[in-house]
């Protein structure tokens, strides 16, 4: 599924959502909060939307650059349909430069500069229903660079039975997000707002508002945040994204903290120690939050989910195969067998 050709095939051009046009035929893109200005025959900085004629073409609509079958554990979700096979794409793009970017090849590339197969909507859809997945996931890169092909494909799928989930940056305008209709997000919380700025040429605010409004409409939600040693690993940065989901969003929200390898173009940082990922998984049970878990540690006992109330074990995850051991659905609702406690997770 991951080996993809250059697909020589040109497909119609499809015209962008959420932008205007100012005078000159520039355009003022509305997707995201860079709010590109993007002068005739030039594309955004996510290189995905093209000024062509005084309107934005999405330019990556149906160039599928990565498509794989995963479990939604790998997203990471680990409330939301445990050990369900989701169907992952992606485009070329993104809306940031992160010097750690894992997957730089294909987020770092314009979308017709790098192998891609020609998918759209109902190819995606016809994929998802012929491997029997659950869902599909918009992954790897951004997804909200690829919002058209996303809106389109995610419409099918619903009709399908199909759950549709982002891993994202949370860089996305309140009306697309409202908009969208999504099912579940990751959303990737970096660091403060000077990590942002220098690491991958952001600002945190418009991601904490992201997350506030997915909880806000009902959207699934789990946070991240990747442990980057001597660039955020300090224990005032950690606490406040513990406190930013306790407080902001809440004390059911599932929070992963990740172990960083080195790469792209921080090459020169070691791997995250896996004692700080341990600690921050402490300090966010101190701190009043139930559910926190260890990323990029196979095996390590902070996959599990356990009772915030008694600790009895309740889902068993190791390298991505989850064994659900306990959960007491005879209610209808997910509990512990042991206490009763409820727990928040969708089956």
């Amino acid at each position: 599924m991951n080996s993809l050709k250059k697909n020589t095939f040109k497909s119609e051009l499809h015209e962008a959502m959420y932008y205007e046009v100012m005078e000159n035929n520039l355009i003022k893109c509305r997707l995201c909060p860079r709010y590109c200005t993007i002068p005739p025959g030039k594309r955004g900085f996510c290189k995905g939307r093209k000024n062509i004629g005084g309107k934005l073409y999405a330019i990556n609509y149906g160039k599928v650059c990565s498509a794989a079958i995963d479990p939604i554990e790998k997203k990471p979700l680990f409330h939301f349909y445990p050990s369900s096979p989701v169907f992952s794409i992606a485009t070329g793009g993104c809306n940031f430069k992160c010097k750690h970017c894992q997957n730089w090849q294909i987020s770092q590339f314009p979308p017709d500069e790098i192998s891609y197969n020609n998918l759209h909507p109902e190819d995606i859809v016809d994929i998802a229903l012929k491997y029997g997945c659950s869902g599909i996931a918009y992954t790897y890169t951004e997804p909200t660079v690829f919002y058209e092909l996303m809106y389109d494909t995610l419409k099918i799928a619903k009709k399908m039975g199909l759950y549709n989930v982002m891993v994202t940056n949370g860089y996305i305008n309140e009306e697309p997000l409202k908009n969208l209709k999504i099912d579940g997000m990751n959303i990737d919380i970096k660091g403060n707002d000077r990590f942002y700025r220098e690491i991958c040429l952001g600002t945190l605010e418009p991601v904490l508002r992201t997350a506030i409004l997915a909880k806000k409409i009902g959207i699934h939600l789990e946070i991240t945040n990747l442990i980057i040693p001597t660039y955020n690993d300090n224990t005032e940065d950690i606490l406040n994204i513990i406190h930013f989901v306790r407080d902001k969003l809440d004390i059911d929200t599932p929070l992963h903290f990740t172990r960083f390898y080195p790469g792209y173009k921080l090459t020169e940082v070691p791997p995250t120690p896996v004692e700080v990922l341990v600690r921050a998984r402490e300090l966010a049970l101190e701190e009043g939050l139930k559910y926190v878990y260890i990323g990029n540690v196979p095996g390590h006992e902070g996959e599990n989910t356990y009772c915030p109330n008694c600790g009895t074990l309740l889902i068993d995850r190791s390298k991505f195969s989850t064994v659900v051991n306990n959960l007491d659905i005879s209610s209808g609702r997910p509990k512990c067998p042991l206490c009763g406690e409820n727990i928040p997770i969708i089956l």
